[in-house]
């Protein structure tokens, strides 16, 4: 992505050093992974119905020329 100049080298290097923050937190067990163990254990209540995405509506011909 740098060679094609979408990303930065400013980018880049945000990207590099906010990955090491989350390698360094992953390791340590710290931040969002200090309870690891925990996420771990979590399981779905089978009482929960399952999310479901909403239905997307059928494009008519009306939609269609007033999307153009």
């Amino acid at each position: 992505m740098r060679r094609l100049g979408i990303v930065t080298d400013t980018e880049h290097q945000a990207v590099e050093y906010a990955r090491a923050q989350v390698l360094v937190m992953l390791e340590e067990r710290t931040g969002p992974f200090a309870d690891a163990d925990r996420w771990a254990s979590w399981r779905w209540n089978p009482v929960w119905s399952p999310p479901r995405l909403p239905q997307r509506e059928e494009a008519g011909p009306e939609t269609v020329a007033a999307s153009r």
